[in-house]
């Protein structure tokens, strides 16, 4: 009887241990996804004070508005995104569409891609246990990789759409490398050390994985080029910029990542701001 009651004791123990991790996870989720969606509503405020606007401007807007909410309902229901995931995306796909509506589309391709990387072999990606959340990214998941580039949008500096593309090419590179590199398993290895590591692990590259990324940022400078928002040269170049921001990624996963000192959402906020740098350097 008494070792029933303290066996009893500690199973109570452990339950309200788990329900306290469970507790303190959920915390630090919803913390980063309210973070997530100020950082997309500032991103708004930002492109609204910085430009005045006409009417005819607001005619664009409404029109802008009007896709870029079907586009968010879409992803929302494709479950590439959770709620907050489809609030900020649809952010950041208006500054997109407000700018330019060629910008929207080549988000659009950003998308189809990288959804289609996320889904492709997922038992083996489950087997792994590095498959995504079946609710879809969220709101400080897409702020990571496509902040930036809605950034640059929004305040719109001088050659905005070289910079803005080539952060959209490396976080399509970066998601395609590490989503088909676990799909398609082949020798994995750390690139700083070349030493060999299962596949998913932060900070592992891999030919199947390398081919993806050149692959992805090919596309969308192709459409870029394609659609006449940036020169054949520049195309390239945004290539470039995306692969090695990829790559950079990879380098960040497994000094800093693999060590607890960045989370995944900063290594791919700070990678695509390297492709934003590289690129500057390579034009």
């Amino acid at each position: 009887m008494r070792y029933t009651r303290i066996h009893a004791a500690r199973q109570v123990g452990r339950n309200l241990l788990f329900q306290e991790n469970c507790l303190a996870s959920k915390i630090k989720f919803n913390t980063a996804d309210c973070l997530g969606l100020l950082s997309a509503a500032a991103l708004v405020a930002i492109d609204a004070f910085l430009h005045a606007r006409s009417l005819a401007d607001f005619r664009r807007l409404a029109l802008a508005l009007g896709i870029t909410t079907a586009f968010a309902l879409f992803a929302w229901f494709a479950r590439g995104v959770n709620w907050s995931g489809m609030i900020a995306g649809a952010a950041i796909a208006f500054l997109l569409a407000a700018r330019d509506l060629r910008m929207f589309w080549i988000l659009l391709l950003v998308f189809a891609i990288t959804l289609t990387a996320t889904h492709t072999g997922k038992i083996r990606k489950q087997e792994l246990r590095a498959a995504e959340k079946s609710g879809g990214r969220t709101s400080a998941q897409v702020m990571a990789n496509l902040g930036l580039a809605g950034l640059i949008v929004a305040t719109a500096p001088r050659g905005w759409e070289i910079l803005a593309l080539a952060a959209l090419a490396e976080a399509t590179a970066d998601t395609s490398s590490s989503e088909i590199g676990m799909a398609y398993p082949a020798k994995t290895v750390l690139l700083t050390s070349w030493k060999a590591v299962a596949p998913g692990v932060d900070g592992g590259v891999s030919v199947n994985g390398t081919i993806a990324a050149l692959l992805g940022a090919g596309a969308i400078s192709a459409a870029a080029v394609l659609m006449n928002l940036v020169s054949s040269s520049h195309g390239l170049a945004i290539m470039s910029a995306g692969v090695l921001g990829s790559l950079a990624d990879s380098a960040l996963g497994a000094l800093l990542e693999r060590r607890g000192l960045l989370t995944n959402d900063l290594v791919n906020f700070i990678s695509t701001a390297v492709a934003v740098v590289l690129v500057q350097v390579l034009i």
